[in-house]
């Protein structure tokens, strides 16, 4: 039976990026600082994670429900989100990383959307690395949104996987910052992930923390519900 560090290679590692504005707050910064720094972070995890066997990386950066922070705030991210994709895409494409945005997109600042669009384009030939990032992202609103395209007749479960997983279900869902909860991230993907909780704040977190995950995930057993090995039945 093939082991857990055998199904490593190729695996779909999830993180909730959190603890950006305590970090700055324990600094005598302010949260915008925090999230400049989860930003270089997002840089190191996405270099380090082909060496790790994960194939694709989904990363929660603003969730639907971020709408709520102040307006200060919110500007500020997206402008970091702005600079991210003039920035990075380049340095993406040169890498093999495919950079894909999930969320919505017709809520976001005018100029944001094209700019996604074109970071997906002039990276779409990556395979290396799937990275996606989510932006104005609400796992429950994906699965509503899901449903209705699919109608009565063409729902199902295996409908309703291919119209949302893309690359594939969760193997590992990590979240940073000390909380544990999925705060509506990936809930139908993430059905049978491994979810690996940990106190460091996100611009704390390194490729060495990647990598603490990645092994901590391929000593569990995974049965999916089954026995591991399963059982074996006499003759009868």
């Amino acid at each position: 039976m093939q082991s857990p560090l055998d199904r490593r290679s190729g695996l779909h590692a999830a993180i909730i990026m959190d603890g950006n504005g305590r970090w700055a707050r324990a600094r005598g910064l302010p949260r915008g600082a925090g999230h400049r720094a989860g930003v270089k972070a997002i840089q190191q995890v996405a270099e380090a994670a082909p060496a790790l066997g994960i194939g694709t990386l989904t990363l929660y950066a603003f969730s639907s429900d971020n709408w709520r922070r102040p307006a200060e705030e919110v500007g500020g991210l997206m402008r970091l989100l702005r600079a991210y994709l003039r920035g990075e895409t380049e340095r993406l494409a040169r890498s093999g990383t495919r950079l894909t945005v999930i969320g919505r997109r017709d809520r976001l600042p005018a100029g944001i959307p094209e700019a996604i669009a074109r970071a997906e384009a002039a990276t779409e030939a990556g395979d290396r690395l799937n990275l996606r990032i989510a932006v104005d992202y609400s796992s429950r609103d994906a699965i509503l949104a899901a449903a209705a395209r699919l109608g009565p007749e063409g729902l199902s479960r295996d409908a309703m996987s291919e119209a949302l997983c893309g690359p594939g279900d969760v193997d590992l869902l990590i979240r940073t910052g000390g909380e544990k909860r999925l705060s509506d991230f990936l809930l139908w993907e993430a059905a049978y992930a491994e979810l690996h909780f940990t106190e460091r704040m996100w611009p704390d977190f390194e490729a060495a923390d990647l990598a603490a995950a990645v092994a901590d995930f391929a000593a569990r057993d995974r049965r999916f519900g089954g026995l591991n090995p399963p059982l074996l039945t006499a003759a009868a």
